[in-house]
């Protein structure tokens, strides 16, 4: 039997999207949360001399043998949920042996992974993406994370022109239960002169790359779907993300060069799925800006009818780019 494992969030619509095409196309698929562990989930796996990891993976609908499982798709899955009246160094106790346990008998099983969450983890951190992609042949923006300013200002110099700052990780975070987001932001003259909060972590400054529009480039297996983003705001061109409603799309071609560029940063960062952000210049050259192996690509899919979801769903079920 040949069987889809999908971790994701419950509430994940664009993982809703791909279990839709999976089951259209008739392909077993066993949707879990590792919220739903241990009340909602059991595992019971087995390994020995004879063969690797097998058993149980139960819901209350249903359950699986692990040894069925051909693919996995990763998707941002919620954290444990454990018994109310546990303390704190219990939940952390619990919550270490759940990763270790149902965590490692899921990360150990071999097949294909849209993406392996070892892989993921790592190609998170900016500086390895872009050490990555410089050697995959991508042009990267000149950067410097620092928490000194003295090296900020150096900084400014060497490159003679505008610099941008922001975040070196998530650039989300909640405060009084408010949902909020640091933006790109191009520096004065005025903020290079008052540096003050520098000093109290990383930050990640950059040259500021003239641009005439930017591309989201959505990577599942071997297939590259390109989306042109078209700010229509000041702050848009600065940062898309801060003003969505003056964003215009349109589907359009990786130039071959970036293309193999791309497969080859894909390879080297063991991921199967990415969201790729580049800068297009006036002139045509494309800029690499960052990838993110957990991506959003269900608004894209929507404005420009790239089939991003059965590019997914092919690369789960092992079919040709």
């Amino acid at each position: 039997m040949s069987l889809v494992l999908v971790i994701a969030s419950r509430d994940d619509w664009p993982t809703d999207r791909v279990v839709k095409v999976l089951a259209d196309r008739g392909v077993p698929v066993f949707r879990m949360d590792t919220s739903e562990f241990p009340k909602d989930l059991t595992l019971a796996g087995r390994i020995d001399a004879r063969r690797g990891w097998a058993g149980a993976l139960a819901s209350p609908h249903r359950v699986i043998d692990l040894a069925d499982v051909t693919a996995v798709y990763y998707r941002a899955p919620r954290a444990w949920d454990f018994p109310r009246g546990m303390s704190d160094a219990e939940r952390r106790f619990a919550a270490a042996q759940a990763r270790a346990g149902l965590g490692g008998v899921l990360s150990a099983l071999d097949c294909r992974w849209v993406s392996h969450p070892a892989s993921m983890s790592r190609a998170e951190y900016k500086p390895i993406q872009l050490a990555a992609a410089r050697e995959s042949g991508l042009t990267i923006p000149p950067t410097l994370i620092t928490n000194h300013t003295d090296a900020v200002r150096e900084f400014a110099s060497d490159i003679d022109g505008p610099l941008i700052c922001k975040p070196v990780a998530s650039p989300v975070f909640i405060e009084n239960d408010e949902l909020k987001v640091v933006y790109t932001r191009r520096l004065t003259v005025r903020d290079l002169d008052d540096l003050r909060g520098v000093d109290t972590t990383a930050h990640l400054f950059q040259a500021w790359i003239d641009k005439a529009h930017e591309v989201r480039l959505t990577v599942a297996g071997d297939r590259l779907l390109a989306a042109e983003i078209h700010a229509g705001s000041g702050k848009a061109h600065v940062d898309w993300r801060s003003d969505y409603r003056s964003l215009t799309y349109r589907a359009t071609e990786t130039p071959p060069d970036i293309e193999a560029a791309v497969r080859r940063l894909m390879a080297r960062l063991r991921l199967r799925f990415g969201a790729l952000d580049f800068i297009v210049s006036p002139s045509g050259e494309w800029t690499f800006l960052e990838v993110n192996p957990c991506g959003q690509w269900d608004w894209i899919q929507h404005a420009t009818g790239l089939p991003i979801a059965q590019a997914i769903a092919d690369e789960l079920q092992g079919v040709p780019a």
